[in-house]
């Protein structure tokens, strides 16, 4: 059995040291140039003891029990964002402890393999995944050559992605892919072609949803489906419209414990996306979700209505803080206005998708509050109320549902009416509370708060469900088609202006 803090590369094992960040501000610069002579001596440390071509490659042993057969075999491809690590933060029965990983060498897999050997070796619940490396500028295609499995994990730099989907679905490969698929309106046909090659070869294509598995967002849905208590959705306008989604996310944030270090690249829209195409995906797909549930939709349902895009301005002393690098790359050197990158990450939507009007918006910021995070904002409006779900500081930043503006009766008897139909929900001890003089708090117990790192693998486990069946649901291959076609179409409108 392999080692909890080592991991299998060619072969042999190395041990990858993590780096804990100082908050001391006096003794950041002395932190950080420890920190990258440290990763650049594993680098030339893996380099050295491992080589680079192919034929320096051998046979690693397998620490699958003996006589064990897996349904699922994962395989992680460039692995250069952290929610490549968050698939596998738990064991799966089905899923072998075996994984291949393939990755041009440089630092983004290492911090992928320190992040799984962090899941190995914690005290609580600890995994025993083996990661198995192949680094060399041919590891697409030693991936493709090999079918060391039968399940593509792909998150990371998105400018491949497209690419990267096309060719394992085209080798008969299963892909779970993080958001965004696609990051231009050029690569929906592509998206379109890889989601008809799947069908054709009985291979499965899936984005990994997560906003789906919040708990308020579940209410929420389940309380629009209730026409005694919401009515029927309204139409909306461009200036109201029915349903609007707001997320606001941070550069420099905590993971599974650690300062999360990104990868210079990921402020490149070329490569990480502009936000109008990324973040965006997760708020497209909760209104098709929540609006049209289990309904086949195609994207000749949508009509954009207007988009915009604006950047978020990032000093070099804050990409050096949540990069680890000194200056800005060359290729971000476009971006640069006045000493300062202007990363376009923010943007915002109207449409309409099958009459209704709906609004999306994303903003990043460089740093959240101190007692704060990532945070979501969504409102649906009824005909008989209004279902909010606020993260402000007043809610501590915890998602919270609210019943608002309610009409067509009186508050004694919708509050009432509201106690019997949460009692139908798959959910014990829901509670209401009075938030001020028309407007309702559902109360949700503690064991209901799963974490965003936690819904990863809600989503695997889901997709281990569909593998098993062979088949996704019939509406979920037209809304992601859908979906890509919304974000896309935004982008294209938004550059036009």
């Amino acid at each position: 059995m392999v080692k909890a803090n080592s991991f299998n590369h060619k072969g042999s094992q190395s041990k990858i040291q993590s780096n804990t960040k100082e908050k001391t501000s006096q003794l950041y610069d002395i932190i950080s140039k420890m920190r990258r002579v440290i990763y650049f001596l594993i680098y030339v440390l893996i380099a050295t003891s491992c080589g680079t071509g192919v034929s320096s490659q051998k046979a690693t042993k397998s620490v699958s029990p003996m006589g064990k057969k897996y349904q699922v075999k994962l395989i992680t491809v460039d692995p250069g964002h952290f929610h490549a690590a968050l698939v596998q933060k738990y064991m799966y029965d089905q899923v072998s402890p075996d994984v291949h990983v393939y990755a041009p060498q440089g630092p983004d897999y290492i911090q992928h393999i320190n992040r799984i050997r962090q899941y190995n070796s914690r005290p609580v619940n600890p995994t025993s995944w083996n990661e198995i490396v192949y680094t060399g500028d041919d590891f697409f295609e030693k991936m493709i050559s090999e079918k060391a499995g039968n399940v593509v994990v792909l998150s990371g730099n998105n400018r491949k992605k497209a690419e990267y989907i096309t060719k394992s679905i085209n080798a008969g490969l299963n892909v779970l892919a993080d958001k965004p698929m696609i990051i231009s309106s050029e690569d929906f046909p592509v998206l379109e072609a890889s989601f008809k090659t799947a069908g054709e070869k009985g291979v499965l294509l899936y984005d990994i949803m997560t906003e789906r598995y919040e708990v308020t967002t579940i209410l929420q849905k389940l309380l629009s489906q209730n026409r005694k208590i919401f009515g029927v959705l309204t139409t909306g306008s461009k200036e109201k419209p029915a349903v609007t989604k707001i997320s606001v996310h941070h550069f420099s944030k905590i993971v599974s414990g650690s300062s999360v270090l990104r990868p210079a690249w990921y402020f490149d829209i070329q490569q990480q996306g502009e936000g109008i195409v990324d973040v965006t995906t997760h708020l497209v797909d909760l209104v098709q979700w929540e609006c049209f549930p289990e309904q086949i939709l195609n994207p000749s349902y949508v009509d954009m209505v207007e988009a915009k895009r604006w950047p978020t301005l990032i000093s070099k002393e804050e990409f050096k803080e949540v990069t680890g690098i000194d200056d800005f790359p060359a290729y971000l050197q476009k971006d640069i206005k006045d000493g300062k990158l202007n990363v376009y990450s923010n943007g915002e939507m109207v449409y309409k998708i099958k009459g209704i009007f709906a609004k999306v918006s994303v903003e990043w910021k460089y740093q959240a509050p101190a007692t704060g995070g990532d945070t979501h904002y969504s409102v649906m409006h009824g005909t008989k109320c209004d279902l909010a779900i606020r993260q402000s500081a007043a809610e501590k930043f915890l998602p919270t549902l609210y019943v608002e503006n309610i009409k067509g009766s009186t508050r004694k008897e919708f509050t009432s009416e509201l106690h019997k139909v949460l009692k139908t929900f798959p959910y014990d001890s829901l509670g209401i509370e009075d938030a001020n003089v028309n407007a309702l708090k559902i109360v949700v117990s503690e064991k209901y708060r799963v974490s965003h790192e936690e819904h990863f693998a809600q989503v695997t486990k889901k997709f281990l469900e569909y593998l098993k069946t062979g088949k996704l649901p019939d509406w979920e291959v037209p809304g992601m088609i859908t979906k890509y076609y919304t974000t896309t179409s935004a982008l294209k409108l938004a550059k036009e202006k």
